[in-house]
């Protein structure tokens, strides 16, 4: 089984976001769970993964400003501030605005006012020690606030300087358009794997259409297709996965059916599961970039030797047999975050 430990690597193709954003090394990093919501994390490890992406060729850093109220903003920071000074020249910061939280924790809403979207900012900048951010997004819509005025309230913080691309996150197609209207839309983050195909009807086609690419993350369905979820494995206190519809029951039995079918396959190419998932998305479209949610080095360098993975049309036959589309038991989220997701409306 590869997983190019170590390995050195050509260059990569940088893929475009969109017809207006920046070009990127074609697989970001995701930074949440680095913060929050798969329970405790190592700060230096994290900060020693981020570290090993940009020198990787890494560009993409996503984050959220709810990751654990701040906290992955400010590791993000040190990262940066502890980078080489060409490593931390390279790097883009991709940030979600507007989820409300708790004391406690818990999520109270979406805030897209103009005034919040010009207040968050603020806070970002401070806490990621930044005079831009890269890309920013509302994380999901808010039902009480047009989405041309979210968008138009971004758009002036780009005039202003203070950020360099408008991105979106879990809209559908009616809202994609809506928005692009308003101001150029460099990308659409949304959920994108094998086990979840939703886009590909109607929210993808129009993306292409507008020019707008898509930043794809739960490419591994938060580790449940990564080869790496056991059958008996106890989630840590604060995981939200324990809520999560997909690794409930027999819900968790039937997914992990599909990983022992993907295996098979991954096997036969001599390569990880996880690295033949992602090289699934990569082969999608030059205009999705896979985000890998890596908080170790070692699972970094498993996501990465995926680009060295070239499929067939023979492989991406046997994949999709081994995981047809729609096959997925259960949500991927619980019903009241589901309610949240305009993509899904």
């Amino acid at each position: 089984m590869t997983t190019h430990q170590n390995a050195p690597r050509a260059p990569r193709t940088p893929r475009p976001l969109g017809t207006t954003g920046p070009s990127v090394f074609p697989l970001g990093l995701g930074c949440m769970g680095m913060s929050a919501l798969y329970g405790e994390a190592d700060r230096s490890e994290s900060i020693a993964t981020i570290h090993a992406a940009l020198d990787a060729g890494v560009t993409l850093l996503d984050t959220g400003d709810f990751y654990g109220m701040g906290h992955n903003e400010l590791l993000i920071n040190e990262a940066l501030r502890t980078a080489p000074a060409a490593a931390r020249e390279q790097a883009l910061t991709s940030v979600k605005f507007g989820a409300l939280r708790t004391v406690e924790g818990g999520f109270a809403g979406y805030d897209g006012r103009p005034d919040a979207v010009r207040n968050f900012l603020a806070y970002s900048l401070q806490r990621l020690g930044r005079d831009h951010v890269d890309v920013y997004r509302i994380a999901r819509v808010d039902p009480d606030v047009p989405i041309e005025e979210t968008v138009g309230a971004i758009a002036e913080a780009v005039q202003a300087g203070h950020v360099r691309h408008i991105g979106l996150s879990e809209v559908g197609a009616e809202t994609l358009r809506r928005a692009a209207a308003v101001a150029p839309i460099s990308d659409l983050q949304i959920e994108y794997s094998l086990i979840s195909r939703g886009i590909e009807e109607e929210i993808l086609p129009t993306a292409r259409e507008l020019g707008i690419g898509v930043t794809a993350y739960g490419v591994l369905s938060r580790g449940l297709i990564s080869g790496h979820f056991g059958r008996d494995r106890a989630l840590a206190p604060g995981d939200f996965r324990g809520m999560s519809p997909r690794f409930q029951g027999d819900n968790l039995d039937r997914n992990l059916d599909l990983v022992d079918a993907l295996r098979k396959v991954a096997d036969s190419k001599g390569v990880s599961v996880a690295q033949i998932a992602i090289a699934w998305v990569l082969a999608r479209g030059e205009d999705i970039v896979p985000l890998v949610g890596a908080r170790r080095r070692d699972r970094l360098d498993e996501a990465l030797g995926a680009l060295d993975v070239e499929l067939t049309s023979a492989d991406l036959a046997a994949i999709e047999e081994a995981v047809p589309a729609g096959a997925a038991a259960g949500d991927r989220y619980p019903e009241a975050q589901m309610a949240h997701l305009d993509s899904e409306h």
